[in-house]
């Protein structure tokens, strides 16, 4: 293939001419000295031993050399940090891209979200904050190599594990196996991705060094034709770099996939010689990386706040490094679950992941200096032959003045100027609703609609969360703990409503074929099914709110009818900066900026604040709308730090 192929955009062969134009720039890269990696030695590293010439001569490509990788005739290690660009502004991706290339690392690694590239099945998007291509150019022109991981599956604690939920209409689908529903929705979905990935290879001038066949698959190992069939996936498209897996103690042992280089995945010291002594079992002499180290971790709604010691960052990563392993810190830096992207872990009982990914990263949220940051920094340019770039400066943050809601609508009198619902005999879940060109629902809140006569007791299977009311009194809450409620008497015909709540779906574990959300099955009135159903698709996207026309509000002088929502305007009279909205005495709900979905809040915690980038923010009145199911005070507040338990920052 040559290089640049013809069938890229306008701006993707710009990026090529800037790339080219840029090549001094990216003369900085990690040289190892040579020596057998299973040496107790801290390696001293050249940066300028792959320089210009390197990128004139692009033959061999990143490839496992007995115990070392080397890069064309040169020795290398792969000093990499996780930024995952879908969680990031776009306006801050060289930002972040910076602070990674000045804490002395050389490799980018990023995911792949197909739910978020394939919304609907055969409609792909890759514009706005979902450029790939753009995002890894932008990797190049910093100085970074790239390894990419497109899943199709990549866990990632997003929604499905980054799997399209309409994938769920197939009543018999069977996720990450060679199920031929499955097969044939990922090879479209790589004709499109790859179409944009191969022309940033490596061999064809760009910064992509690697690629990841699935993400931990061992751990899941229904089916052992599937990575040989991801793997080919992969080639046939025209993937020509080295090619790797990942996986963590559960699943190493069963991960390995032959021709494709073994990496592991850990948090601590202790696990370290135990990874190390399966691999060599299992692939013999091969160059050591650990693909995720994981700097810290991500909370879930109700949980604790999760924080990792940098001083025991720093002795980690320094005895991996020793050990002779090159190595990628997950998260470098987390961002945020913008939007109801974020997923769930399902053992024993249903956890679903906050809206921040902080992840108590080697950055915060909203990408500031921790000590993890400083201490590594300090750590890898001990290494460095040359002196590591400046950091660049912080962002501002600021405290903006309270915001006083001054109109709101109630859900039920929104209903009258949403979308028409859909009218069904039986309950249907969210993912089989006939909507988006038949795709169904992915995410957001689904209102289910019906005529009962008689008290008595209501059943319902509801996933993840069905409150339920009688007209638009509420009587109580359906979950994964309580399948029944009591309803009162009743006089005449009235009307029942379950708003149901898609809180994420399993990204993790065994059962990621069961997460269809909505309503599952039929709904019970003293054992018997109900019928004659309205439901309502709540996805809470832009054209959702489009519908919230001036003329649609009311003067909020009076006590408000739950669910509601509650508008607001957010004057910012310079330069916009980020901040963090705090919704204290609020209850639960959905934050929306200018239409953007900055994701949901909770007075259960952990995270008590939303971050608000200012790059969303205008010179201005911004519209801050609020959803809220329950309880509304009547600020809303701004702060110039979050409150998600404690970083240790540094100013």
């Amino acid at each position: 293939m040559p290089k640049w192929s013809v069938r890229r955009r306008p701006s993707l062969l710009l990026g090529a001419v800037l790339l080219i134009v840029c090549l001094p720039v990216l003369r900085r890269y990690l040289h190892r000295q040579p020596g057998g990696c299973d040496l107790e030695v801290t390696p001293r590293l050249d940066w300028s031993g792959l320089g210009a010439s390197l990128w004139r001569r692009r033959h061999l490509g990143l490839r496992a050399d007995g115990q070392n990788f080397k890069l064309e005739n040169s020795a290398f290690w792969i000093f990499g940090g996780s930024v995952h660009y879908f969680r990031v502004p776009r306006a801050y991706w060289r930002d972040r891209l910076l602070k990674l290339r000045a804490c002395g690392l050389n490799t980018l690694t990023t995911y792949v979200p197909w739910n978020l590239h394939e919304p609907e099945r055969g409609t792909f998007d890759f514009s706005g904050n979902l450029d790939l291509e753009a995002f890894i150019l932008l990797a190049a022109e910093v100085g970074l190599w790239v390894i990419l991981r497109p899943g199709p599956y990549i866990c990632s604690e997003v929604d499905l594990g980054g799997l399209p939920s309409w994938l769920l209409r197939d009543p018999d689908m069977r996720l990450r196996t060679t199920y031929k529903g499955f097969t044939e929705a990922v090879d479209l979905y790589f004709d499109h991705l790859m179409l944009r990935v191969v022309p940033l290879q490596y061999k064809h001038g760009g910064p992509i060094i690697a690629v990841q066949v699935e993400n931990e698959y061992g751990s899941y190992n229904k089916d052992p034709a599937y990575m040989p069939y991801i793997k080919k996936a992969l080639q046939d498209r025209g993937i020509a770099e080295l090619l790797l897996t990942s996986d963590n103690q559960g699943g190493l042992k069963s991960g390995v996939l032959d021709g494709v280089l073994a990496t592991i995945n850990l948090q601590s010291q202790s696990e370290l010689q135990l990874f190390t002594t399966i691999l060599l079992g299992a692939q013999g002499s091969q160059p050591k990386m650990v693909m995720e180290y994981w700097t810290g971790w991500f909370d879930s709604w109700g949980g604790p706040h999760y924080i990792l010691d940098s001083s025991e960052v720093l002795n980690t990563v320094s005895a991996i490094v020793k050990a002779g392993s090159s190595i990628n810190l997950y998260m470098f830096h987390g961002g945020t679950n913008f939007g109801f992207i974020g997923g769930a872990m399902h053992f024993q009982d249903y956890k679903p992941d906050v809206t921040s990914y902080d992840y108590d990263a080697v950055l915060t949220e909203a990408g500031d200096y921790t000590a993890k940051y400083t201490k590594l920094r300090e750590f890898f340019g001990s290494m460095a032959g040359a002196p590591l770039p400046v950091p660049p400066d912080l962002l501002p943050k600021t405290a903006y003045d309270p915001v006083t809601p001054a109109f709101y609508v109630s859900l039920w009198d929104a209903l009258n100027f949403l979308e028409l619902p859909v009218t069904s005999e039986h309950p249907v879940n969210m993912e089989n609703l006939p909507i988006n060109g038949g795709s169904g629902q992915s995410f957001g809140y689904t209102l289910y609609e019906t005529t009962i006569t008689a008290s008595g007791v209501l059943t319902a299977l509801v996933r993840d969360r069905g409150q339920v009311f009688l007209n638009t009194f509420f009587l109580g809450t359906l979950d994964y703990k309580k399948k029944t409620i009591v309803i009162p008497t009743v006089q005449g015909f009235t009307t029942l409503r379950i708003l149901v709540e898609n809180c994420g779906r399993v990204n993790y574990g065994d059962n990621i074929d069961q997460q269809r959300k909505g309503i599952i099955g039929n709904v019970y009135l003293n054992d018997s099914p109900l019928k004659k159903f309205k439901i309502y698709s709540l996805e809470m996207d832009r054209s959702f709110l489009q519908r919230f026309t001036a003329d649609k509000w009311k003067p909020l002088t009076e006590e408000p009818m739950f669910p509601a929502f509650f508008l607001g305007a957010l004057s910012v009279l310079d330069s916009p900066y980020d901040t963090f909205v705090k919704l204290e005495g609020w209850e639960k709900g959905v934050v929306f900026i200018n239409n953007q979905n900055l994701g949901r809040y909770w007075n259960i915690g952990p995270q008590e604040t939303l971050y608000l980038p200012g790059a969303w923010l205008d010179v201005g009145l911004n519209k801050i709308i609020v959803f809220e199911e329950k309880m509304a005070q009547r600020i809303i507040q701004f702060v110039d730090t979050p409150n998600l338990g404690q970083h240790e920052y540094v100013h």
